[in-house]
């Protein structure tokens, strides 16, 4: 009778539609822990620890070749050339031959500035010959050069042979009178003392063939002239005429008369200074140069004028280095940024030869 007077009181302990609480449930039964391989794990950390010592010298190498390479590369931009010897002969000695190759522009002026003041600064150059193979170029450029040639056999007191190759025209030839003496090859082509300027008009191209109509404004009658949008007047050629290219030719003319007073008049000079070129043998008839020969016969001249027996021949050449691949790489993309079309668009007064 008991147990029915509990059950009858758990059920009255309880809401309608509840029963008896359940029982709590078992905890889960524990599991002994996985015993670790300990060998495996030994060997696991020597694996990373070997990778991560690995890394590290990896990295540490790889530092060290860096500082190394940018160590080469500033010795490398501190001496800006290399040296090659072309003659052998006593190292207390040396004539150095630079090169001024290609159209004259304040690029090729720097890279001349650059050869003679790596000569300037080794002590045992006697004499420099100045190989020129260049149709001329800015105005601004060649005389640069020309000033540059000037100034080293002021300061150094040692003589300047020029050898012209191929071609030492115009601007080549405006650089190469600042020379204690001018050797050609037979086959050279030297002269060409003058000035030149050229420039495109596009009007008819632009109006009759793509239906453009330039607008230009401007303030100052003489602000546009020349303009290539347009067909020039007299009136604007005789001014360019006036103020760029007879001053310019004036200062040719000057430069040859300096450099050639030895062997020309001013009368001949100013005969001279026609525009015409000549071959070397012609050159030298006309006493624009003063010898006909080889590399050889120009060594022979500059040993004499320093007076010395013999010398080592050595050039310099500008290393090729990485920063020079990616210069050639951006000259091969056309730009037509701003620069690009105000040289295209710009006249250019030049000491250049030019067979158009």
């Amino acid at each position: 009778m008991g147990f029915n007077q509990d059950n009858d009181y758990l059920e009255s302990t309880f809401l309608p539609g509840q029963g008896p609480a359940k029982p709590p449930s078992a905890p889960p039964p524990a599991y002994a822990p996985y015993p670790r391989d300990r060998k495996r794990s030994s060997v696991s950390r020597i694996f990373w620890g070997i990778l991560f010592g690995l890394s590290f010298l990896a990295n540490v190498g790889m530092f060290l070749l860096l500082i190394g390479l940018a160590a080469v590369i500033a010795t490398r931009q501190a001496r800006f050339y290399d040296e090659s010897i072309i003659h052998e002969g006593p190292r207390g000695a040396k004539i150095v031959l630079i090169h001024l190759e290609g159209v004259i522009d304040d690029d090729q002026a720097g890279h001349v500035y650059r050869q003679l003041q790596t000569a300037r600064k080794d002590h045992s150059v006697r004499a420099i010959i100045a190989a020129v193979n260049s149709p001329g170029g800015t105005i601004s450029g060649s005389d640069r050069i020309y000033q540059e040639i000037l100034r080293y056999r002021q300061e150094t007191g040692q003589p300047v042979v020029a050898f012209m190759q191929g071609m030492a025209a115009s601007g080549g030839y405006y650089a190469s009178v600042a020379c204690d003496r001018i050797v050609a090859e037979p086959t050279t082509i030297t002269g060409s003392i003058g000035v030149v300027m050229s420039y495109f008009v596009f009007q008819e191209m632009l109006e009759n063939k793509l239906g453009i109509q330039p607008v230009f404004l401007s303030e100052g009658d003489k602000k546009d002239w020349p303009s290539s949008f347009r067909a020039p007047k007299q009136e604007e050629l005789d001014y360019i005429q006036e103020r760029l290219l007879t001053p310019a030719y004036e200062r040719f003319v000057e430069v040859v008369q300096a450099g050639r007073s030895s062997a020309l008049s001013s009368e001949q000079v100013r005969k001279l200074a026609d525009g015409g070129i000549f071959v070397a043998s012609k050159a030298l008839e006309e006493k624009l140069i003063d010898k006909v020969g080889y590399l050889d016969d120009v060594v022979a001249v500059a040993l004499s004028l320093a007076g010395i027996q013999d010398a080592q021949v050595v050039e310099y050449r500008k290393p090729f280095s990485f920063m020079d691949m990616l210069s050639v790489q951006s000259r091969s993309v056309l730009k037509l940024d701003r620069t690009t079309l105000y040289e295209f668009s710009t006249p250019q007064v030049l000491y250049m030869w030019k067979a158009y």
